[in-house]
């Protein structure tokens, strides 16, 4: 059997998202504006199967095939039949939710690649004599053949997701480098190209010289279309001695139904602001424009206080390699008006809070553009993994002049971060009962702080491509320095452009640590409802599971390649490192012996130096964190995060050995089941799953009822297409890529 790291364990979490009352409440336009949202959501989903690895769409199109011709329970007489075991079934489930949950065969969440907890051997007798394989024998063996082996595989280089040898990616050509990653986003730059929808292919022309495709996802392919702005960008370039090459049309078909839903969403909108905003989503996927993304999301953050609310695109760059390309994500959800409104409060509060953050005023936005803020109950979430709350859009340019909006999805927080004491690891036993109790609302108040004031505080000093600055040159000063700023962003520069690869997990570490910071207010607390004992309870439970989080996060990095694998783990990491360098007993993390005489682990917080060490210790290092990107000082904000976030076996922590103790105790992270909605007639239904394996495999077998058979056929067409980039699937050799 594979190494645990790279199985879904057998009692691995199952929840289903509640959203039975929210979705009941909505009047029936509002049903079906959110229904259509969510088609368009779920069939662009899709397309993070051919954003994750070269196998993902075989898999998918495989596992649908089979239980489509029989749902879990009949496949399973047959699976038994077959000389499976009930714990071998069970595992096959289980990688089959994980596969659906995550889009494709490796783990949202850290990257690493999951696979079948049965014999090979085992699980091809049961595909091959299924009713699946019965019905379309050509096809399912054929799709077994391509995707078997790579199913399996756990050679080095598949083992998680990375550029050149660090591991496979599907944002990139398999014979592109980090170079080649650098060298595309000069040129993006310098055409001023967003890379967030965009793909990146290598191929050596008959000269010796690399030609370098940059394919942006679109409706439509090459062919002009009178008065599209992007037109005079598809072309050939001659850039630092290579040939670039802008086209379009990746994921056309999926996204060409996605663009159907977008236009029958449209049409039950509630406003003229929603309106306007499909009509530019609708555009952006149909041409390849992220300037009418942006436009879209213009009008997104200006319908404050819908019902429903919802957000599509080429959004998160976390699992380019890179950091700079969006991976597909669509939410649908209704309003919690209970905790929305204490959120509305801590909006409310804002531009007081912002003065308690440790940067001179010049360090932050000259304006705060108020933002809408709500609680969710999450209808769809369709992508990779559903977060606990969102700060967008994530362009630069409308966060620093429009604003943003920002959501917490409280039915995730309900049911994904719930945790049982037994399973609570590396917690001393006096602190489980209080951590238990206060983890849940310490979270809600550490995601608002981290959306709202995290995320949406801070400058970046920009020099336009007129020569003008957002900041006065003489009389700004650099905190750390003394001196005037030295460095800034040039037109066409962003945060994510700018410093790549740190860019997620740095911003991420800003904003968790403002979280922690503003939660010492007592405003803040009393905005949720805390005050007294309860309130330094929820203050401890904050920080404390912030230290227990950057030990937890020791999972997700990657000792061989020294590098991580996770932005917001590495986040906490970092957090957990600062607060350890604070000294005077802050924090300690101490090796242990289990109970089961297991290696084991513990960490300690001492409450009572909080304020009088941990505050100033944060304070220093939030300051350094939003001078350095402010001024867009790479070269320091590397040294400095990068310092943070080295893992060695140094004492007294040994996190290098640690690191075999978390990966021991580790805790899989829950699979999220969730609803399908369905037309019939003019009525919307809300259709709900049991907390499963087998759920979840339901939920996704009804989820495409009309056209199931023709997307597998679409997503593995398409995969084939571009198949040359990794070589075929099916030529290649276990071990390789």
């Amino acid at each position: 059997m594979a190494d645990t790291q790279y199985i879904l364990p057998n009692d691995i979490g199952v929840s289903s998202l509640d959203c039975r009352e929210a979705f009941r409440l909505l009047l029936p336009t509002e049903r079906l504006y959110a229904h259509h949202l969510s088609r368009a959501a779920w069939y662009g989903g899709l397309a993070v199967l051919l954003q994750t690895s070269p196998e993902a769409p075989y898999i998918y199109a495989l596992l649908s095939r089979l239980f489509r011709a029989q749902d879990p329970d009949q496949l399973r007489q047959h699976a038994l039949a077959e000389g499976l075991t009930e714990e071998e079934y069970q595992a096959f489930l289980v990688y089959t939710a994980g596969v659906y949950s995550n889009m494709g065969n490796y783990k949202s969440f850290g990257d690493t690649k999951f696979v079948p907890n049965l014999p090979k051997e085992k699980l091809e007798r049961v595909i091959l004599g299924s009713k699946a394989a019965e019905q379309h024998p050509e096809e399912v063996r054929g799709l077994w053949q391509t995707c078997g082996e790579l199913m399996f595989s756990l050679e080095s280089r598949l083992r998680h997701l990375g550029l050149g040898k660090e591991g496979i990616t599907t944002y990139f050509s398999g014979n592109c480098t980090m170079e080649d990653a650098k060298l595309a986003q000069d040129f993006l730059d310098s055409q001023n190209l967003s890379a967030y929808n965009t793909r990146l292919f290598k191929e050596v022309g008959q000269d010796g010289k690399p030609c370098y495709e940059v394919r942006l996802a679109s409706v439509l392919s090459t062919e002009a279309i009178l008065d599209s702005e992007m037109n005079s960008k598809l072309k050939s370039y001659e850039f630092q001695g290579s040939n670039f090459r802008v086209t379009r049309g990746d994921y056309a078909p999926i996204l060409q139904k996605v663009v159907e839903h977008l236009e029958k969403a449209k049409a039950y909108a509630a406003t003229s602001h929603q309106e306007q905003m499909l009509a530019q989503y609708i555009e952006s996927f149909t041409h390849g424009s992220i300037e009418a993304h942006k436009k879209g999301s213009r009008f997104w953050i200006q319908d404050k206080g819908p019902i429903v609310e919802s957000y599509i695109g080429f959004i998160e760059s976390y699992r380019d390699p890179f950091g700079s390309r969006g991976e597909f994500e669509g939410f649908v959800a209704m309003v919690n008006k209970a905790m929305s409104a204490k959120f509305e409060w801590l909006v409310a509060s804002a531009e007081q809070l912002l003065k308690e953050l440790p940067w001179p005023p010049a360090f932050e936005k000259d304006k705060f553009l108020t933002p809408d803020f709500t609680s969710l109950d999450v209808l769809t979430f369709a992508g990779s993994g559903i977060p606990a709350g969102i700060n967008i859009p994530n362009y630069d340019d409308l966060r620093q002049t429009e604003g943003f909006k920002n959501v917490s999805l409280g039915n995730v927080l309900a049911v994904a971060y719930a945790t049982q004491r037994e399973k609570l690891t590396f917690l001393e036993e006096e602190d489980k009962d209080l951590y238990i109790r206060w983890k849940g609302p310490s979270f809600d108040v550490q995601v608002g702080l981290h959306e709202l004031l995290g995320h949406g505080s801070g400058k970046l000093f920009v020099q336009d491509e007129k020569g003008a600055f957002n900041f006065d040159q003489e009389t700004v000063i650099n905190p750390e320095t003394g001196e005037q700023i030295q460095s800034w962003y040039r037109s066409g520069e962003t945060w994510d452009s700018k410093f790549s690869t740190i860019a997620s997990s740095y911003e991420e570490c800003r904003a968790e640590s403002v979280g922690l910071y503003l939660c010492l207010n007592p405003q803040v607390l009393e905005i949720f409802g805390f005050e007294g004992a309860d309130a330094e309870d929820v203050v401890y439970v904050n920080w404390l599971n912030m230290v227990r989080a950057g030990l937890l996060a020791l999972e997700f990095y990657t000792p061989e390649a020294s590098s991580w694998r996770q932005a917001h783990m590495q986040a906490r990491f970092v957090i957990l490192r600062v607060l350890l360098e604070a000294g005077e007993g802050l924090v300690t993390v101490t090796p242990t012996t289990g109970s089961d005489g297991r290696p084991d682990a513990q960490v300690h917080l001492d409450r009572n130096k909080i304020r009088t060490v941990g505050k100033p210790a944060l304070e220093r290092f939030l300051r350094r964190l939003q001078v350095l990107k402010s001024t867009g000082d790479v070269a320091g904000g590397r040294a400095l995060y990068e310092g943070y976030a080295a893992v060695t076996d140094a004492p007294p922590e040994c996190f290098l050995s640690l690191r075999d103790t978390v990966l021991l105790r580790k805790e899989a992270r829950k699979l999220i089941v969730q609803p399908n909605t369905r037309l019939k007639g003019s009525e919307v239904q809300l259709l709900e799953y049991e907390a499963s394996a087998a759920g979840l495999i339901r939920s996704f077998s009804e989820r495409f009822p009309e056209d199931g058979p023709e997307l597998e056929e679409i997503l593995t067409q398409l995969a084939t297409a571009d198949a040359r980039f990794w070589k075929c699937p099916s030529e290649t050799p276990s071990g390789q890529a």
